[in-house]
């Protein structure tokens, strides 16, 4: 059974995961932890629930997403999984932090790739990549058909979607990225997003005004 834990973080209310099995083995999803206080706050849960780091999942690479990101891969030394696509958004980041007013450095550290529709495990937990393109180009969410969740980015927000307005982003893209790869989903389905409350599939079908 899978468990999920949101931490709110970094001046931009961003929304990062640890998602857990029964086995104690972990991904942290979007690591935006910012100051040393919500460092310690991720830590803290982590080393208080005996929980083993398999690897740091990107949905996109925004810098809010992934202000925690060199941190977290220095304190756990696991690769980072993300679209092919959003390496070039990575890359970004430190030219983005000019535009805040800060100084963000290049992350370095191991990197690998995910691919649509690949199903990547948690021992005998299975997440399929959902390529989820417009909000950034290399978006991705991650969905748990068993226990119907998906933890969704910055795609599908409750009663709202993503911003299309920065580098590469295409609203009538992100449109159909929601029409055909999260609303052919369970009703029921939970989505776990980027910022605010969790929603569902469904409610979003019956009531986002972007539909």
């Amino acid at each position: 059974m899978l468990q999920i834990r949101s931490f709110v973080f970094n001046p931009f209310s961003e929304n990062t995961y640890v998602v857990y099995n029964d086995h104690k083995n972990a991904f942290i999803i979007d690591p935006g932890n910012f100051s040393t206080e919500e460092t310690r706050l991720l830590q803290n849960f982590i080393e208080e629930n005996g929980l083993k780091i398999q690897n740091i999942l990107l949905t996109h690479a925004h810098i809010d997403h992934v202000l925690g990101l060199q941190t977290v891969y220095n304190l756990y030394n696991v690769p980072v999984l993300l679209h092919e696509t959003e390496k070039e958004i990575l890359d970004r980041n430190p030219m983005d932090a000019n535009r805040f007013g800060f100084f963000f450095k290049p992350f370095e550290g191991e990197i690998q790739f995910l691919k649509e529709n690949e199903v990547l495990k948690l021992d005998e937990d299975e997440f399929k990549i959902l390529h989820v393109p417009g909000h950034s180009p290399g978006h991705i969410a991650f969905h748990n058909e068993a226990q119907k969740f998906v933890v969704s980015g910055d795609v599908l927000f409750e009663g709202s979607i993503g911003r299309t307005d920065l580098y590469k982003g295409n609203h009538e893209q992100l449109l159909e990225s929601i029409r055909t790869k999260l609303f052919i989903l369970d009703g029921d389905t939970k989505v776990y997003n980027g910022h605010g409350n969790p929603t569902t599939i469904g409610f979003e079908k019956d009531y986002n005004p972007f539909f």
